[in-house]
């Protein structure tokens, strides 16, 4: 297969594939398309960790990394030294007791006295994004990818002055044009299926928005599972593939055993987008922590990063309890049809295959038409 994006990675296939795990990253460039590693959750010397992991198990082949820098949250203008505490600050203690409350009805006990200390903060800030994208740019990473809109200039200009490509989100073509106006060499148009951050427009509808607003090659991303989900994007214009919860349960992935297994039993109507996670429209599995955040009860979401800083530990509590009934994980709507766990590399396979499919089929519709 090529693309423009194959040709400016050099890559034999259009498939990027975002996961938090590193074996699966490895795992899917191997096989001829690009692992891009979440930093989210790392810390700048775990993210080192993972990346030289990933330097040694890639056999050569090229791959990315995706932090998160959001143009706009809570705190923008405040110093890194005294964010954490500032923004603790402006928590109301109304949310904390209705967190609190929430867990007690369900019986999520407290975290225990010798738990290691949890992370309130993310790297989606500026101040704590910088870190992750400064060791991602000592490594020989192909590609830089911001999930939350346009990335700022300086990094972009950072990147490719290292030959690094960059990629950023868009799930509008307002967006997808911002993105171009600072650089980026790739644009993701993600549809609201995806799953984590996303917007309200469906893939089918957004693609050819994008693609025609834009001269940079377009990744097709939200809903994408299989190849006859491919072969629809790169009719709608996109240049590759950009596919996240295809991955969550292969036998690579990490990750945790209660969310794969009620991902493996998920349809498609088990996801919804909800700031309950972070305080920005993400799609997560539904369950009764999501819909908690939606009742009558609830004081309401905080603004980005406040959100994830007040339920930080409540996920923690609920994650160590197995109280599977408040469990939620970021997921999108093609959890519906990952009803088996299968290796990475029969997953990248199967796509092709599908993929070939349904190009032979069109072909056979074309061909039976009379001139």
């Amino acid at each position: 297969m090529r693309t423009r994006v194959t040709d400016m990675f050099g890559i034999e296939l259009p498939i990027f594939a975002f996961s938090h795990c590193r074996d699966v990253v490895a795992a899917v460039s191997r096989a001829g398309g690009m692992g891009v590693l979440g930093a989210l959750y790392f810390t700048p010397e775990e993210l080192e960790m993972e990346l030289k992991w990933i330097d040694d198990h890639v056999d050569g082949r090229p791959y990315g990394v995706d932090v998160v820098m959001p143009a706009s949250y809570e705190g923008a203008d405040f110093a890194p030294e005294e964010l954490v505490g500032r923004l603790q600050s402006m928590i109301p203690e109304g949310h904390r007791a209705f967190v609190e409350n929430l867990l007690s009805r369900h019986g999520v006990p407290p975290l225990s006295s010798d738990a290691d200390p949890g992370r309130v903060l993310l790297g989606w800030t500026d101040a704590t994004a910088r870190p992750q994208v400064d060791v991602a740019l000592r490594h020989p990473i192909a590609l830089l990818a911001n999930a939350l809109g346009p990335p700022p200039a300086d990094v972009v200009d950072l990147a490719h002055a290292q030959g690094v490509k960059v990629a950023a989100l868009a799930s509008t073509p307002r967006h997808a044009l911002k993105q171009v106006e600072v650089g980026v060499d790739v644009v993701v148009a993600q549809g609201t299926e995806a799953g984590g951050h996303t917007g309200e427009i469906s893939t089918m509808v957004l693609i050819p928005q994008v693609v025609d607003a834009v001269d940079v090659p377009v990744l097709a991303a939200g809903g994408i599972g299989n190849g006859r989900q491919m072969a629809a994007g790169m009719a709608l214009g996109a240049e590759g593939v950009w596919t996240g919860s295809l991955w969550l349960t292969v036998e690579e992935a990490d990750t945790p055993e209660m969310a794969k297994r009620r991902i493996l039993a998920a349809t498609s109507r088990d996801t919804v987008r909800s700031r309950s996670w972070t305080g920005k429209p993400a799609r997560l599995l539904r369950n009764e922590w999501t819909e908690a955040w939606e009742s009558e009860e609830s004081p309401g979401t905080l603004p980005m990063p406040l959100q994830f800083m007040l339920v930080s530990d409540a996920l923690r509590r609920i994650g160590r309890s197995d109280v599977s009934e408040l469990a939620t994980f970021p997921a999108g709507q093609i959890i519906g049809v990952t009803n088996q766990v299968r290796s990475t590399k029969d997953v990248v396979f199967g796509l092709l295959e599908e993929y070939a499919e349904a190009l032979e089929r069109l072909g056979r519709i074309t061909g039976d038409q009379q001139p």
